[in-house]
């Protein structure tokens, strides 16, 4: 067997494979054996087909399948033995490849197009200055915060008096023209409105400061200005019905119901961040801070290995790549979409392999490494951040353990906590080695920085 590569210029190479009879015999002759042990010819018993049979009926496959298997390991493993930094797969060679006869040769050569890696240094050091940015956390998205738990623990309560935003339950009929409930019209119990969702100002306004036993004459055509579904909803008619009710109804107030937020107390605090963790308003204000905080840092450390990308994709500049061998490979990947597909996501598809070698350089050279405690814990965290946005911070640790494990099973979303973790790693790494450019943004002015 011999193997030999050829750089053809700096991004391809030739890799060619001579194999001998030798080279391949053994494992074919195996495989013969094998099968003539389990081939089922009529007229002869298991085992006893004639060898000479068996070479005639399977001796070509068995050979291409075998010589297949030795050729694959033999590419596969000089390219890991020397070190060959080979983008995508080796593809065989459509120029110099010699025809292959199975039937008559005895001594093949196998050319593989390779398409290299190009050679550059992915380096930051203090001289490099970065931008990095941090997320102002106002008051106000504290009081948000707070709002919102107290809201999770508010409750309905009935009140004499409507306000905006509340719930009206009543009897709604519908009128004649002369004011007087219709015969044969809609008759509803517990009909419920909420005045807040009328789109007309004027038919809205007319609920104001009712009271219960307050009767009030209003359209609903034109409250909700011909919407069927929210017109339909009202009366229990179908969409299709809707235009059929353009008259006035009558609305009876008979409860009025307000939501009301929950008190801010030892009981918030508990359930928020665990019994006794913080026991005042200040404290309490402190500790949703400092979460809010914490869920921005990730934020913070994305952007700036967003920041550090585009830093070092302008350093290093514009990279040398096979094209016409990296279209192939494209092609081969994508088959139903064809060589347009190719030609007009190319540009694109070499900025993130660009990016992709960049950072296999930046996790090599900072030593960043990945365990399955890392993957864990990033599925912990992802976890958290789910349940964080229903105001749950004290999630048991079990429950955390639970829903990793899940995350876990799926091939797809491992693969993104795995790429997470080292990305969240690199970041830390990073920003050790550059200078920092600190700026303190609005979360809006942040949310900018995106677009």
């Amino acid at each position: 067997m011999d193997v030999s590569l050829q750089n053809i210029d700096k991004v391809s190479a030739l890799l060619t494979v001579k194999l001998e009879k030798a080279d391949y015999q053994e494992q074919v002759d195996k495989s013969l054996k094998t099968f003539r042990q389990k081939a089922n010819v009529p007229g002869f018993r298991p085992g006893m087909v004639p060898v000479s049979l068996v070479k005639k009926m399977y001796g070509k496959a068995v050979k291409a399948e075998e010589i297949n298997k030795i050729l694959s390991n033999t590419v596969y493993e000089y390219i890991k033995d020397h070190d060959v930094n080979i983008l995508g797969e080796p593809l065989p060679n459509e120029d110099k490849q010699p025809e292959i006869d199975f039937d008559v040769m005895d001594t093949f050569e196998f050319l593989f197009d390779i398409a290299l890696a190009p050679e550059f240094k992915a380096e930051l050091s203090e001289k490099d200055t970065v931008d990095y940015y941090s997320i102002d956390v106002t008051s106000e998205m504290v009081d948000q915060q707070i709002k919102a738990y107290t809201q999770r623990a508010g409750k309905y309560e009935k009140v004499d008096e409507y306000q905006d935003k509340d719930m009206l339950k009543g009897l709604l009929i519908e009128l004649d023209e002369d004011g007087n409930a219709k015969e044969g019209g809609i008759h509803l119990e517990d009909a419920v409105l909420m005045p807040d969702y009328i789109k007309n100002d004027d038919q809205k306004a007319l609920f104001n400061g009712t009271k219960v036993n307050d009767v009030v004459v209003f359209n609903p055509n034109t409250a909700y200005e011909g919407h069927d579904v929210e017109i339909s909803s009202l009366l229990k008619v179908s969409k299709e019905d809707v235009t059929n009710y353009t008259g006035n109804f009558s609305f009876q107030v008979e409860e009025v119901t307000r939501f009301v937020d929950g008190e801010l107390n030892q009981e918030i605090f508990d359930q928020v961040y665990g019994e006794g963790v913080v026991t005042t308003v200040e404290e309490f204000r402190a500790k949703v801070k400092e979460s809010i905080v914490g869920q921005f840092i990730a934020d913070s450390n994305y952007k700036f290995l967003i920041d550090v990308r585009n830093f070092l994709m302008n350093k290093i500049g514009k990279l040398e790549f096979p094209e016409a061998l990296l279209k192939r490979i494209m092609l081969l990947n994508h088959p139903d979409k064809g060589e347009e597909f190719v030609e007009e996501n190319y540009e694109k598809s070499i900025e993130e392999l660009t990016w992709h070698l960049i950072k296999e350089q930046l996790v090599k050279n900072n030593e960043i490494k990945v365990e399955q405690d890392d993957i864990v814990n990033m599925a912990k965290e992802a976890t958290k951040a789910q349940f964080a946005q229903y105001g749950m911070l004290n999630v048991p640790e079990d429950m955390l353990n639970n829903y990793a494990q899940e995350m876990l099973k799926s091939k797809d979303s491992a693969e993104g906590l795995v790429n997470r973790a080292v990305e969240a790693k690199l970041s830390l790494a990073l920003k050790t080695k550059v200078s920092l450019n600190n700026k303190t943004v609005s979360i809006a002015e942040f949310n900018e920085l995106f677009k």
